[in-house]
């Protein structure tokens, strides 16, 4: 048998490699998007800070209002996917809608986020990992091991057919939505909490009121002067979406992409938010408002905000499956970041911009279609990333996941704004296809979305050192920004030297799309 007959996934007519088609469906890319959201770890790890540090009894409402924004920009960012369905997506979008210089430098900035991201969820899942076995089977052994089993793990799977990581993921998602419902609803069952059913968490004007006064905490009956920004608040809500956008980055390998993305993409925006409006609210109801703002003061009873009604309402045997989900969380989460990671950087490599990469980063499996050598290197970096913080005797939470997830948030949220903004330049700068265009849906939505990212980035900016805790004395944080800086610039100035000095690279930067689309002809 031939090579040709042997390799599944063919080349394009141009020669570049383009990864395995019609390989995943609407449930598989949602499993995989939802999973980099990571619900149980969000809400546990988000909500407490939220609600002591924020709003206080009313973050539910931070989490409706950056349902509602994120909505309006995923309405634009779904209508560019259903014409551009390369691998790249931001760094496509953005190429196509604001040109190939700001394009090279989005690129550079997403990768930089989807690496750093592996490295901070592999921190946090050895963190609870060491933590759960050392606690429930006496096993006491350093988080290091776990890190590099993780990481070891996350490269198999990526090696192989994207199905086999959907199903993974896709279980340890379900069983995540499966304890946070049961929590939700053993609550509401049991009708409501000790203080009501505090509906003004839901109102979204209060999410801009900041906390203050007293609380008292229901089990040791002291009372604590509290205070917390709105801002905070708000930060932490939209933290909990980081990586729904990836949905668009599956075009590629999904069935029908045209149709699937763009579905996929809104019902993992709004699903996700409606579901943590309602699980944070939950929670709130089933500790009582008082009670929940004086448990999050503390990072120590931060989690009885949840352990506290689940023990109550569903048993200690809940309880240690819900610290067990935690760590299994983390983990679908950082393999969902690992695959996103390999997709950057294999969309970038087959573009061939530094000659030879486009036969090596650029390559996709001949039989299963995988961004192979992509995923090695991806790991490659992270584990190096990793064993620099251990070396360094770095804790794994406190230093290795904050550090990393606020350098990766930092370069994500302003890819995301010049998403939206690219969705305009696109539909009613240029013109693209009229018969998409909306004054409202490729408009209105994705400038009001845009505005709202940017926001955000003032928010992150003006919280980065309290988001940090501890770590905000850590010389990495203090280089968080450059090395942001340094990236999107680095992009910015190759896309320029290329230009000039190489146009036929210049030419294909963000524009290797599917055979079925127009975009490459007419950008």
């Amino acid at each position: 048998m031939s090579a040709e007959e042997t390799r599944a996934v063919p080349e394009t007519d141009t020669g570049v490699q383009r990864l395995k088609p019609n390989a995943v469906g609407l449930v598989g890319v949602m499993f995989m998007a939802v999973a980099t959201a990571a619900p149980i770890t969000a809400m546990v790890g988000n909500v407490p800070i939220a609600i002591g540090f924020g709003s206080g009894a009313n973050a539910p409402a931070g989490y409706l209002v950056a349902t509602i924004v994120l909505g309006l920009f995923a309405l634009g960012y779904s209508a560019m996917a259903k014409h551009i369905t390369s691998t790249g997506a931001f760094y496509g979008f953005i190429s196509h809608g604001l040109g190939r210089v700001v394009g090279m430098g989005a690129g550079a900035l997403t990768t930089l986020a989807y690496v750093v991201f592996e490295a901070a969820l592999v921190g946090i899942f050895s963190f609870f990992a060491a933590s759960f076995f050392a606690t429930h089977t006496g096993l006491d052994i350093s988080w290091i091991w776990y890190a590099l089993l993780m990481l070891g793990v996350n490269t198999a799977l990526t090696y192989f057919d994207i199905n086999l990581t959907a199903v993974v993921l896709g279980v340890f998602l379900v069983t995540e939505i499966v304890m946070l419902g049961a929590m939700t609803v053993s609550i509401l069952a049991s009708g409501g909490g000790p203080d009501g059913w505090s509906l003004g968490s839901l109102n979204p004007l209060n999410a801009f009121q900041g906390l203050q006064g007293s609380v008292t905490n229901a089990d040791t009956g002291a009372t604590l002067v509290v205070a917390g920004s709105a801002g905070i608040g708000l930060f932490f809500a939209f933290w909990s979406w980081v990586g729904f956008e990836s949905t668009a980055m599956y075009g590629e390998e999904s069935r029908n992409p045209k149709k699937i993305i763009p579905l996929a993409t809104m019902l993992s925006v709004l699903g996700i938010g409606l579901f943590y409006v309602i699980v944070s609210w939950s929670a709130i109801v089933g500790t009582g408002p008082d009670n929940a703002v004086a448990l999050a003061q503390d990072s120590t009873t931060a989690g009885q905000i949840f352990f506290g009604p689940v023990e109550q309402h569903l048993g200690h045997g809940a309880v240690v499956l819900f610290e067990f989900l935690l760590m299994s969380g983390s983990y679908a989460c950082g393999m969902a970041f690992h695959n996103c990671a390999s997709r950057y950087i294999y969309a970038i490599g087959r573009e061939d911009l530094v000659p030879g990469f486009g036969k090596t980063l650029g390559a996709s499996h001949p039989r299963h279609g995988s961004p192979y050598i992509a995923g090695f290197v991806q790991t490659a970096v992270a584990t190096v990333i990793v064993l620099l913080f251990f070396v360094t005797d770095r804790d794994p939470y406190g230093q290795l996941y904050a550090l990393m997830a606020i350098m990766g948030t930092t370069a994500i949220m302003i890819v995301q704004a010049l998403a939206a903004f690219a969705c305009i330049a696109y539909f009613h700068v240029q013109g693209k296809h009229p018969e998409t265009a909306n004054w409202f849906r490729t408009f209105l939505a994705p400038l009001i979305g845009g505005i709202g990212m940017v926001y955000v980035i003032f928010l992150l900016v003006e919280n980065a050192g309290f988001a940090a805790g501890a770590a905000a004395s850590d010389v990495v944080f203090k280089m968080s920004p450059w090395v942001v800086g340094a990236v999107g610039v680095s992009g910015l100035l190759f896309a320029l030297w290329a230009k000039r000095f190489a146009p036929e690279r210049y030419d294909t930067i963000g524009r290797i799309v599917l055979e079925d689309t127009q975009e490459r002809a007419d950008a």
